[in-house]
């Protein structure tokens, strides 16, 4: 039943508009990606300590949790998310445990976007210029710097939207773009699917 799992994601600042689109965000994709009759109570966190500490928290109270944060950086391939995310929140680091119920966005939210392009043009719509985006097909080694850098680029000259910017932008993106697409280019989005479907 919806409701008996939580999802602690980063994001929406410390704007409460921003976390009610936050949480629209997410649950418009996660039920495009199949999930709609296992939906989480999607709590939008601010920032990325405190979706950590409020996940902790939750665990600690026995409910089941999961957690979902940028990963910033690329992710070797041989960690899982504990032993990436240990070196920078002590807290998780002797919770290898939690390893199935802590998930990346590798390396952060506008990643997915690079996944479904044609989303993004749809939505950006004139002016949008599809060139400028990065097209190697794994998407989760392109650095936030060369990411971001081509967003503002390719939306530079829109003539409706504007130039990208996260707090008006990204949430309705993550609405728009198909799953499908972001499973099949982002392993670790996958995982992060398949391991709320299980659950």
């Amino acid at each position: 039943m919806v409701g008996n799992k939580k999802l602690f994601v980063e994001g929406g600042g410390d704007s409460e508009t921003l976390h009610s689109e936050c949480r629209k965000g997410f649950r418009a994709f996660l039920e495009k990606a199949g999930l709609k009759n296992k939906m989480p109570r999607i709590i939008a966190c601010g920032g990325r300590a405190q979706a950590v500490d409020r996940f902790l928290s939750s665990i600690g109270r026995g409910e089941t949790a999961f957690l979902l944060i940028d990963s910033e950086n690329n992710v070797p391939s041989s960690q899982n998310s504990i032993e990436f995310l240990s070196a920078e929140f002590g807290n998780l680091k002797d919770k290898q445990d939690l390893a199935d119920r802590c998930h990346l966005m590798v390396v952060c939210m506008e990643t997915w976007f690079l996944a479904d392009q044609e989303a993004l043009a749809k939505y950006f719509s004139t002016g949008f210029d599809k060139e400028k985006l990065p097209q190697q097909p794994n998407i989760e080694t392109i650095s936030k710097h060369d990411l971001f850098e081509s967003l503002k680029k390719s939306t530079r000259n829109t003539k409706t939207k504007g130039e990208y910017d996260k707090g008006t932008h990204s949430f309705k993106i993550l609405a728009a773009i198909n799953p499908a697409l972001v499973l099949s280019s982002s392993t670790w989005a996958k995982r992060f699917v398949e391991k709320l479907n299980e659950s």
